[in-house]
């Protein structure tokens, strides 16, 4: 193995033991701020007497200080025990949860970040050819809006539109059903195409004033190479730091998004979880979607090599 070799394995390693202890250090904080809130997950409109409430807490460790709370849950933690649900679906493993969710959530998250990477890199390529023409000024302010607008409002809008009797898109997801895919892939993904859009735009309008392209260019290549090749190449490196935890979140689900839909995947039943102060599965959860986003960071981190192979990611301090 050669010297580059070496400093490559160190930098990953040197990353995955920094995610190691993010994770931790996430995981010890969501515990503690969801014990800082008052209330009892088996209090509700009926509240159910103190002797059931007094068993249930004694059941699910709950009647414990808060430290040997944490201690035991980290204990089990580090064992690979994400606990079971206390609520919504009663001694229920949290991890069979969230195998059994994620697949909904990251397909539709895969469809919308796909869609939003290729027209938002398409779109922020010809608004930078076209500075100061119709077609560059139309679409900053369709991107403008898209960033603009939060995603409930976008699902919501699609859903008035385009959902119901005599209109093309179902108004309760079916999974068997393409059509029910379309609108929340939609929703889920017009916000980072628009962003990916604008940033390509400004990235590829200063990739266009450097001295290589304009050598390019005194060359006689064609403009489209010049663009492709050449250009969004470079132009690329800040979408892909975006990418990275952008990822992440869209294939854990959109929780508004998933709501307004319906749709039975991860981000709803995180929302639920958290309104009926489900701890296991929030704590559960949070911790997947920590370790899913530190992930696709350190995969950006990698491509940057692949993009720009001058980039020297194991460069010692």
């Amino acid at each position: 193995m050669n010297l580059g070799s070496d400093k490559m394995a160190k930098y990953i390693v040197k990353r995955v033991l920094m995610a190691l202890v993010t994770i931790l250090a996430i995981a010890s904080l969501t515990f503690f701020l969801m014990k800082a809130i008052p209330g009892n997950p088996f209090l509700s409109e009926k509240n159910p007497p103190q002797s059931v409430i007094n068993a249930l807490n004694e059941k699910y460790g709950l009647n414990k200080s808060v430290p040997e709370q944490y201690l035991i849950y980290m204990g089990n933690l580090l064992r690979g025990d994400l606990g079971e649900s206390i609520k919504t679906q009663k001694n229920y493993p949290v991890a069979r949860i969230i195998k059994e969710m994620f697949p909904t959530s990251a397909k539709i998250g895969a469809i919308a970040i796909s869609w939003a990477v290729i027209v938002g890199v398409l779109l922020g390529c010809i608004s930078a050819y076209y500075r100061g023409r119709a077609a560059d000024s139309a679409l900053r302010v369709v991107c403008t809006l898209g960033i603009s607008m939060p995603s409930f409002v976008v699902a919501t809008l699609l859903l008035l539109w385009l959902c119901g009797a005599g209109k093309p898109f179902p108004t309760i997801f079916d999974g068997s059903n393409w059509r029910s895919y379309v609108l929340p892939c939609m929703a889920l993904g017009f916000y980072p195409m628009c962003y990916i859009a604008r940033q390509t735009r400004t990235s590829m309008l200063d990739a266009l004033s450097q001295e290589y392209i304009k050598t390019a260019r005194a060359k006689g290549l064609l403009t489209r190479k010049i663009v492709l090749k050449h250009a969004l190449r470079n132009a690329f490196i800040p979408v892909l730091t975006y990418l990275g935890p952008q990822i992440a979140f869209v294939l854990c689900g959109g929780f508004v998004v998933e709501k307004v839909f319906t749709i039975p995947g991860l981000g709803k039943y995180f929302v639920q979880c958290i309104t009926n102060r489900d701890y296991p599965v929030i704590m559960g959860t949070t911790i997947f979607l920590a370790s899913f986003v530190i992930i696709m960071n350190l995969i950006v981190d990698l491509l940057y090599k692949v993009v720009d192979p001058r980039i020297n990611l194991a460069k010692e301090d």
